[in-house]
């Protein structure tokens, strides 16, 4: 009984991840839930998990929902998703650091693009901020997963 709660628990972790991020949205430290692309991010790119994908563009699209930009997250993310699949020279799964630099891109140029079509300078910061929040907050989540799941 026990080792079947352990292979739930190390099966669910990624999914259950991105719904209590997505849920703990907050105008300041978490709005729309974004930080929510983080764990969707490193079960798609760096470490996939199977059936994630799926699930991801679900909540991906939830966040664009959440956060009132039409698509927007959703089309980035399959936009990385299908570019994964055309180059063959890159390989995020074989990245150091799980991945942060690629993600670093990801989640900068989605944010800088996001600060593109409202400027101001309120929302400067608030893209700065969301950048290195989430920057920071990458590893120690990544970190979690990876414990619960026993990856490397």
């Amino acid at each position: 009984m026990k080792d079947k709660l352990l292979a739930f628990i190390r099966a669910a972790t990624p999914f259950l991840t991105v719904v209590f991020l997505w849920r703990l949205g907050n105008p300041f430290w978490n709005p729309a839930g974004m930080l929510a692309l983080i764990p969707i991010f490193y079960c798609t790119f760096i470490r996939p998990v199977p059936w994630f994908a799926l699930f991801a563009f679900i909540f991906c699209f939830l966040t664009d929902y959440k956060a009132d930009t039409p698509l927007y997250w959703t089309a980035i993310f399959c936009l990385c998703y299908a570019s994964r699949g055309f180059q063959n020279f890159i390989d995020p799964t074989q990245m150091d650091f799980d991945g942060a630099p690629i993600f670093l891109v990801f989640w900068g140029a989605g944010l800088f693009i996001l600060m593109l079509t409202h400027p101001g300078f309120i929302n400067i910061l608030k893209m700065i901020w969301l950048f290195i929040w989430g920057a920071a907050l990458y590893m120690p989540i990544c970190g979690i997963i990876k414990r619960a799941r026993n990856d490397r």
